[in-house]
């Protein structure tokens, strides 16, 4: 894929630096060295660490995904300097349900940062984009989004939040120049869901960024992965609620 207009090095941001999934994308991407790359997060120790690991020219940048009155002036300060090609948006947590039940604060700021953090920085990002006709915007989904279950709700309220912000987004870019992937993976065997039981059609980080670096590649607009989970999801509608609610995940 052409990341980059006008012949010059491609710049890529990665919102939620630190992500493995976002980071896989961009291995996944087999970029030219000549790409910058910028890692944004709140961990410099573990940005620094991945930043390692990336062949291309590396920089890191303080991003809080809760901080919303802060990314405005992030975005136009990245984008003052220089074009922006790529955008993926990967900051996430997953805070088991049981905690939330007893702490609504902490459900205050998992939904900051699956969903509002990422309003907030997209919507920057797509009046820049828009302004220089041209870009890709990558936005992490999941299939918690189709139907959100009672063993995880808040986080299933978040993403659908997302995936319908991300979809109305990418119809308010149409014929801009600039394009919204919308990424919708099952269960992603990982450190985010480290101990937990792995669900059907489960799929891993590398897969993920194998198969966005594949989407991006083509004309598509939405990605599932693995692919077979769209049959799933589409199934997921039709059970009625009353079985829905008796489900044990």
């Amino acid at each position: 894929m052409t990341l980059s207009a006008h012949g010059r090095p491609a710049r890529i941001l990665l919102l939620g630096g630190t992500s493995e999934i976002g980071l896989e994308i961009i291995a996944a991407l087999r970029l030219p060295e000549e790409t910058e790359i910028i890692l944004a997060g709140r961990d410099e120790g573990r940005l620094t660490a991945a930043a390692k690991a990336i062949p291309s020219p590396v920089r890191t940048v303080r991003y809080d995904a809760t901080a919303v009155v802060g990314h405005q002036a992030l975005i136009d300060e990245l984008f003052d300097l220089g074009e922006l090609d790529l955008v993926i948006s990967a900051a996430g947590m997953l805070i088991p349900q049981v905690e939330l039940d007893t702490d609504p604060r902490l459900a205050g700021v998992m939904m900051q940062t699956n969903l509002t953090g990422h309003v907030t920085t997209l919507l920057a990002v797509a009046h820049r984009m828009r302004a220089q006709g041209h870009g890709t915007i990558v936005v992490l989904s999941s299939i918690a989004a189709i139907r959100p279950r009672k063993a995880n709700f808040v986080y299933g309220a978040g993403k659908a939040g997302l995936d319908a912000f991300a979809r109305g987004l990418a119809d308010s870019l149409h014929e801009t120049g600039v394009r919204v992937l919308l990424v919708r993976p099952g269960f992603v065997i990982g450190t985010m869901t480290a101990g937990m039981p792995a669900a059907p059609l489960a799929t891993t980080a590398p897969a993920v960024g194998a198969a966005v670096a594949a989407a991006l590649s083509g004309n598509g607009r939405t990605v599932w992965v693995p692919r077979r989970l769209a049959v799933l999801a589409a199934l997921m509608k039709l059970v009625p609620r009353s079985i829905w609610r008796r489900l044990p995940r």
